[in-house]
């Protein structure tokens, strides 16, 4: 199976750690920054690393021909339709809230700010509305009292995202295809990102 990565900074590099070892081919990383760990961790393991043109899209033509699968792993750009088409199983990312719940760049924030006792972490199809796709595997988490964003992300989330992303991904070697189940639009709130208000 082959795989393109696209992300950034510490979970990137953890995400390709565990497609290297799951026994997938990584064809390539798509990074909006060449100094990033991820780019960086990439070369190291002989990965071909791709910078973006556009920090904010990823196109086509930065898809490599014959890929099966796009991933993403802490990335903020937009994957367009155009790349998932080239993508012979379109493309998957993880979201630390149980979607469709916390769409948005702030989600383990809002998670905290909303007082949630429970947690969890979404592998979703990639799609034009952010963090909307179908839901490919999914799995709650419990929030410890007095718990920071950081640390819920640390001790529980990001571990989770790697366990569901080699999951889906074993679906994938085994069936061909990739699960799907539609999110449900009623349920669905946002988590943008959260202003730090400065002390009067």
């Amino acid at each position: 199976m082959r795989i393109i990565l696209a992300g950034s900074r510490h979970f990137g590099v953890k995400t390709l750690e565990m497609l290297l070892a799951h026994g997938v081919e990584v064809a390539r990383v798509v990074v909006t920054d060449e100094s990033d760990r991820l780019a960086i961790a990439a070369k190291a393991a002989g990965v071909e690393v791709l910078v973006q043109a556009n920090p904010k899209v990823i196109e086509a033509s930065e898809i490599s021909p014959g890929t099966d699968l796009i991933i993403t792993a802490h990335s903020h750009a937009r994957v367009s339709h155009a790349a998932l088409e080239v993508s012979r199983l379109g493309g998957i990312g993880y979201h630390p809230s149980l979607l469709p719940r916390h769409r948005g760049i702030a989600a383990v924030e809002w998670t905290i700010k909303e007082g949630d006792p429970i947690a969890g972490g979404t592998i979703y199809h990639l799609a034009d509305k952010m963090d909307a796709g179908a839901i490919a595997a999914q799995e709650w988490c419990f929030v410890k009292k007095g718990e920071t964003a950081r640390e819920l992300w640390e001790r529980a989330l990001a571990p989770l995202g790697l366990k569901l992303m080699a999951k889906v991904i074993d679906h994938a070697k085994a069936f061909g295809s990739l699960p799907s189940k539609p999110q449900d639009e009623q349920f669905a709130t946002q988590a943008p990102r959260i202003k730090v208000e400065a002390n009067a």
